[in-house]
């Protein structure tokens, strides 16, 4: 790929609010569609904020009607908000665009800025973003005294953790032990050219999640960088090393059109 350029657009006291953001994606997306700037990506921190993918249900939103920003990119619902790195890569890929590969190219670079911290993150098979692996259910501790035979989450599909304590709330995965987020990732390409992309939670007030159904997950949560490792990191921190990890990835990447598969001719009977 071509040099990637970086405009860091506004953190803490200066984080963009969601709508301004939004669109400086589309004026970057039109002037890289027309090459007139190189492939860009933009890092900010936002303003407090509810987004909804266009796959969110309304079983996924707040409970109590707080404000949510209906976006064009895929997935479901998320919190942007401060403590937590954005980044909108804006770049031009080969038609038809290999989504699923672009999706982990930004799941390595950071799979390798969590790993420069000293925090073994992963994949989960079906699900994007970059995930801190929970115990096995039998390791994991009961909860409120209970066996974890009785956890809802184990056997109703439909269990939403807003409606029961705050042990069941996304943000306290940690102490549960369970499978928990730490980037989300989610995407639209449209003319060719990628919009959207990342959010590393780094040390943000994770409940905030609580008042939805993070992604549509209902049987995992969220965790932050800071919580995993017990220490004080800040955005300023992170944001060098997760730009160098992005430039490294993104630069020396060698993007390929998606295979479409012929389809298959019919052949008569003899």
């Amino acid at each position: 790929m071509s040099e990637l350029r970086f405009v860091r657009l506004g953190f803490g006291e200066e984080a963009v609010d969601y709508q301004e953001a939004w669109q400086k994606q589309r004026e970057v997306h039109a002037a890289r569609f027309e090459d007139t700037v190189p492939d860009t990506c933009l890092l900010l921190e936002h303003t407090s904020v509810y987004t909804a993918g266009r796959r969110t249900t309304e079983s996924e939103r707040p409970l109590d009607g707080t404000p949510v920003i209906d976006v064009d990119r895929g997935g479901k619902i998320t919190w942007h908000g401060p403590g937590q790195l954005i980044g909108y890569p804006i770049l031009k890929l080969p038609r038809p665009v290999d989504v699923v590969a672009h999706v982990r190219r930004l799941e390595d670079a950071l799979i390798r800025t969590a790993a420069e911290f000293g925090l073994e993150t992963s994949r989960v098979e079906g699900r994007s973003g970059v995930w801190v692996l929970g115990d096995p259910v039998e390791d994991r501790p009961a909860l409120g005294g209970l066996s974890l035979d009785f956890d809802p989450r184990l056997h109703d599909e439909e269990f939403d953790p807003r409606l029961n304590g705050p042990e069941y709330a996304p943000s306290n995965a940690g102490q549960r032990r369970e499978d928990r987020k730490l980037a989300a990732i989610g995407i639209r390409v449209a003319k060719g050219v990628t919009m959207h992309g990342f959010s590393l939670n780094v040390n943000p007030d994770n409940t905030s999640f609580d008042r939805i159904v993070p992604c549509g997950i209902r049987d995992a949560g969220v965790t932050s960088l800071a919580y995993e490792l017990g220490r004080e990191i800040t955005i300023d921190d992170v944001l060098p090393v997760a730009e160098r990890h992005l430039r490294e990835i993104l630069e020396n990447a060698e993007p390929a059109p998606r295979v479409v598969a012929a389809p298959e001719t019919a052949v008569a009977p003899a």
